[in-house]
């Protein structure tokens, strides 16, 4: 977090929302970033120093992730995650931003802008998360019982912990130090955070379908890794036809976490779709 960051807690729709604001101007267009799935604010530490030379920026930890709530009596499904998110936007007065999703965070921005159509002026999708159905009956159901958190916490520890999944998320293996270790390792020394990751997989439905995806008419950059091994490329191809008004650019070398890999690139392609003329 730089120096003029400003670190709040707000409490939106029943949960606490954490939250960094990096200003630039009071001119400056905001540009509002969602991180995926077991992730917090921490995956645009690289990208956020390099959007703030020219936008302000809001970085935020989705519920149940990072310092942001995680009771077990909110709902997490996409739908009521993006209302949420719209009402933090609403809360602090801003007006037309550049929505960025990573992944799952993907999901929550096209969400977003069904929900309400002239909400963004333009969208980036990092290696959204697309298509997936929602989870199955047994998976569901089990999601309910009293232990459930602890099978969780369980898997994770049996898929070989954080060094193994960022493995996994990042081509370039060299990119992993100790610092980025530590970062996405801090989400989970919370054991609240396992409850709410228990309610989040029983809440979440369906991500939107192909017919409503076509109705969405934000401009949209599609961002991803040739190497994307959680979200493939395939999904972005599909995306970028389903979406009627976007385009996809492909990272070579790179993996899903395309901001931690590549943050000058995926700047520079930002900024270029953010400024060009529609």
């Amino acid at each position: 977090m730089s120096q003029t960051a400003e670190a709040t807690m707000i409490k939106l729709n029943g949960i606490n929302v954490y939250y960094e604001w990096h200003p630039s101007s009071p001119q400056a267009e905001t540009v509002v970033l969602l991180h995926g799935f077991l992730s917090s604010s921490f995956s645009f530490r690289k990208l956020v120093p390099l959007l703030n030379r020219d936008y302000n920026v809001l970085n935020v930890d989705v519920p149940p992730f990072g310092k942001s709530g995680k009771s077990t009596k909110f709902l997490y499904s996409y739908k009521n995650i993006a209302t949420t998110m719209i009402a933090l936007l609403d809360k602090l007065g801003i007006k037309k931003p550049v929505l960025a999703g990573h992944s799952m965070g993907g999901q929550y921005v096209l969400n977003m802008i069904a929900l309400q159509p002239d909400l963004a002026r333009k969208a980036v999708l990092f290696c959204s998360s697309s298509y997936l159905e929602p989870p199955g009956r047994l998976l569901s159901f089990g999601s309910m019982l009293p232990f459930f958190h602890l099978a969780v916490k369980r898997w994770l520890v049996k898929s070989g912990g954080v060094k193994k999944n960022l493995k996994l998320v990042v081509h370039d293996q060299s990119l992993i130090d100790e610092d980025m270790l530590r970062g996405y390792m801090q989400p989970f020394l919370d054991k609240q955070m396992f409850r709410g990751l228990g309610r989040l997989i029983h809440d979440r439905e369906g991500e939107l379908r192909p017919e409503a995806l076509r109705q969405i008419k934000t401009p949209c950059l599609l961002i991803w890794g040739v190497h994307d091994r959680v979200v493939p490329l395939d999904v972005g191809k599909r995306l970028h036809g389903d979406l009627q008004h976007s385009e996809l650019i492909v990272l070579e070398n790179t993996g899903h976490l395309v901001p931690e890999e590549r943050p000058k690139e995926v700047y520079q392609h930002m900024k270029e779709f953010i400024e060009r003329q529609e």
